[in-house]
């Protein structure tokens, strides 16, 4: 595997985009992560987004997910001009963030991101470029602290995410199936979120509530979704999710892949293959569709469904976890309704 894209594949990639655009009426967005996205550079950057955005107007979003430790004035400059925006990695306050995101010195990253989010803050377009925080969540962790901390980053976002993790390696923290620990902090976040006059935005909580008061989700794993997520690998090679590969050795790659040099981005997606990996995001277990959360929970994100023997044929890891966090909602919500009606 390439460790950089080469300028051709990026070529390749503008002119696919540009023909899928031109085909769809559906808007979609672009976001280059990693590995980390940055240690491209900031030449090589320019000409990749330069593409992107001269083959794409801005209805079509571009962001960056980024651990923070290489923004710069130049990078954010760049870009500001080619109109995408940043998001940053950070899991919490020093003590937890430091505890799984370590630099190739060894030592936490906490001092470095927290200086990228500063530049990233101070620059003449943040109100455009900052495009908030994204945090895993680790349930050892003080939920009212990591919100407290968030906010004292002045963010103007936060989106939380489940660790990794399946039914036959569980997710770190959480003791069993059964067991509710992400569920038992997701609701102490809730608490201290839905307490506060100035929130921080928060887009799991918020599309969940939307969801029980009637509305529609914007995030994978939520709801009764299932978008048509594609991973262009630095090599070219049409992938899955990447989140996939935690399940088994192979999991984000297709049979039968292309690669964008060689095929049309539009063929493939529409081709059978994809469109049964597409369809993967809909839970398939009895448990699931018998759900009276369903339409909120959607089944949680593929990747937690995994079971050796099973595949993905099961509620998600998490399932205990979604079923308190909906019931802590709904009992919220009615006493709001009750107080205030």
């Amino acid at each position: 595997m390439e460790k950089q894209m080469t300028e051709s594949t990026m070529v390749a990639i503008a002119k696919s985009l540009a023909e899928l655009a031109d085909f769809q009426n559906q808007k979609f967005s672009i976001v280059l992560h990693g590995g980390e996205p940055l240690l491209i550079g900031a030449k090589k950057l320019d000409f990749l987004l330069s593409l992107l955005r001269d083959s794409l107007n801005e209805e079509y979003p571009i962001s960056i997910q980024t651990n923070g430790i290489l923004i710069t004035s130049e990078i954010l400059d760049i870009c500001s001009k080619n109109r995408t925006s940043v998001a940053v990695s950070i899991d919490g306050y020093k003590e937890i963030n430091d505890r799984f995101r370590i630099g190739h010195n060894n030592k936490g990253t906490f001092d470095q991101v927290v200086k990228g989010i500063d530049i990233l803050k101070s620059h003449s377009d943040h109100e455009f470029l900052n495009a908030g925080l994204l945090a895993v969540i680790d349930p050892s962790s003080d939920a009212e602290k990591i919100y407290s901390f968030f906010k004292e980053l002045e963010a103007p976002s936060v989106d939380f995410l489940y660790k990794d993790g399946n039914h036959t390696i569980l997710p770190l923290g959480k003791a069993t199936v059964n067991s509710t620990e992400y569920g038992e902090w997701m609701t102490k976040l809730l608490n201290v979120y839905l307490n506060d006059k100035n929130p921080l935005p928060i887009r799991i909580l918020d599309d969940m509530l939307k969801v029980l008061l009637g509305g529609t989700v914007s995030k994978e794993g939520m709801g009764i979704t299932d978008y048509g997520i594609a991973i262009i690998d630095t090599n070219g090679v049409i992938m899955k999710n990447d989140t996939l590969k935690s399940s088994f050795d192979g999991a984000d790659k297709f049979k039968k892949p292309i690669n964008i040099k060689d095929g049309k981005l539009l063929d493939f997606i529409a081709s059978k293959e994809f469109n049964e990996y597409r369809q993967m995001q809909r839970p398939s277990s009895e448990k699931c569709l018998d759900c009276p959360i369903l339409d909120i929970c959607g089944g949680g994100m593929i990747l937690h469904r995994w079971k050796d023997g099973a595949q993905f044929n099961n509620p998600s890891v998490y399932c205990s976890d979604q079923q308190l966090l909906v019931e802590n909602m709904s009992q919220l919500i009615s006493k709001f309704y009750q107080v205030n009606a």
